[in-house]
């Protein structure tokens, strides 16, 4: 079977489930990227909901090629910054690295974007993971019975990423000037995604700028808490032994450089 035909497959068995969204499909040219385009699509729009066994191993085939094809980045292969033997700067698609755990910057659902192919990395990481990390997400969400407060962290599998666990956690929604909450709440979410990582034994952990973008936290005022809040979490004896920052924007490369250190503090991972 082809690649194109995979994807055909795919697309017809969600389409299957959600009929609703048959004449959208009609509207996606039949050239391969545009049928992955509208997979990803249905995948980002699809609701928890029983995982048929076929369809998973479909799906995990397509998305290991995928991760074949991009490539991995070892989390333990990337330069530290002078000085600060535990950190890292990393410039690049957090799915792609090979960490004991990714940090997803999640909304209060907890159940990722449900945003056909939107940009936000809560989007890119559960189409990376596949179908499984929002069954999982709901059944910890239906077992916690409201939805995931600021400053909190969960744990689930990576699934199909190159990393071995996802941390997701709710940063704080900034309208208008940063309060002492919105602070608090966002040092509060490295430090729950630390201590939750410890608390499982991880030796390496890569963070996305959290609350930044979407949720309006400035940049600059949110990485010099993240560097802040990691410092502080690292002096104290843990099974952690790096921590990246992962960066996306050439913006705050160049904020977590001035942070860190000039002296190979920033690789770009593409």
């Amino acid at each position: 079977m082809t690649r194109l035909e995979a994807i055909h497959q795919l697309n017809r068995r969600l389409l299957e489930e959600l009929p609703e969204y048959r004449a959208l499909a009609r509207r996606f040219p039949e050239d391969a990227a545009a049928q992955r385009r509208l997979l990803r699509s249905l995948m980002n729009l699809r609701p928890p909901m029983p995982l048929d066994r076929g369809f998973l191993a479909a799906q995990d085939e397509l998305l290991a090629a995928e991760a074949a094809e991009r490539g991995a980045v070892d989390a333990d292969a990337l330069p530290v910054t002078a000085g600060r033997p535990q950190l890292a700067l990393w410039q690049g698609d957090i799915t792609r690295l090979r960490a004991d755990a990714i940090v997803n910057a999640a909304n209060a659902a907890l159940l990722g974007c449900f945003h056909p192919c939107h940009g936000c990395i809560d989007n890119a990481i559960h189409s990376a993971a596949g179908l499984q990390l929002r069954d999982e997400c709901a059944r910890i969400m239906d077992a916690q019975g409201r939805p995931e407060p600021a400053g909190r962290a969960k744990l689930t599998p990576g699934f199909n990423l190159p990393a071995r666990y996802v941390l997701h956690t709710v940063g704080p929604i900034v309208a208008g000037d940063v309060t002492r909450r919105d602070r608090a709440e966002l040092a509060a979410c490295y430090r729950a995604c630390l201590e939750l990582a410890a608390e499982h034994g991880l030796s390496s952990v890569a963070f996305c700028c959290v609350s930044t973008g979407e949720f309006r936290f400035p940049n600059q005022e949110a990485a010099e808490i993240a560097v802040g809040t990691v410092t502080d979490f690292l002096s104290a004896p843990s099974s952690l032994q790096k921590v990246i920052f992962n960066v996306f924007k050439d913006t705050d490369r160049h904020i977590y450089r001035r942070l860190l250190g000039p002296d190979r503090a920033a690789e770009t991972g593409g």
